[in-house]
């Protein structure tokens, strides 16, 4: 595995910058920032700084995070939910740092957490959420879907989408060596098992 380097911004391209832009200046960038998008010198962390290096292919798949995240029907409990169980799957520090800090924000307990971390469904959820994280866990092993009255068949495909593009992101971490834990407040991470 080799280990891409970082991009300033003074050093990318006009494809490039127009990349960071999307990124830096976009939704993600929005609202209360739960995880650094940059880092003290300007380049981008994690998976984005990846992007930039291919910003054809990067630029697309940064689009289908934005629809994910912000544009899907998914609620905010049920999109970290199956975000999680895709970070313990792929046992991808960076995601499970960012999402268990944006989890945290918008409501999943540490006990939620506790049982995401460990590879089991929380105790306690709605049917739905329930039925969203069994489904990430099978979508992640690349199983058929399980049984699932309470979701939809939008929700259902939103969720296998959610699944392959934090899968994507994971291996860009792995093959790259850029699964860095994301700068968060102290205290406030989980390992990944």
């Amino acid at each position: 595995m080799g280990r891409i380097s970082h991009l300033v911004p003074g050093e990318l391209s006009a494809e490039q910058q127009h990349l960071y832009t999307q990124i830096a200046g976009g939704p993600r960038a929005q609202g209360p920032q739960h995880f650094a998008l940059t880092r003290p010198d300007g380049s981008l962390t994690g998976p984005f700084n990846v992007m930039l290096h291919a910003p054809g292919v990067g630029e697309a798949v940064q689009a289908l995070g934005a629809a994910i995240r912000f544009g899907s029907s998914l609620s905010d409990r049920v999109r970290e939910l199956a975000i999680l169980v895709v970070a313990v799957h792929a046992g991808c520090r960076y995601e499970w740092d960012a999402h268990a800090a944006i989890g945290r924000a918008i409501g999943l307990t540490e006990h939620e957490l506790s049982a995401l971390a460990a590879g089991t469904v929380p105790r306690g959820l709605a049917a739905d959420e329930r039925e969203a994280v069994e489904f990430a866990r099978a979508a992640a092993r690349g199983d058929a879907a399980p049984s699932a009255s309470h979701l939809d068949a939008r929700t259902q495909v939103e969720l296998c989408t959610l699944v392959g593009y934090y899968a994507l992101l994971a291996q860009y971490l792995r093959v790259f060596d850029a699964d860095e834990a994301a700068v968060i407040p102290a205290g406030r991470g989980t390992p990944v098992p």
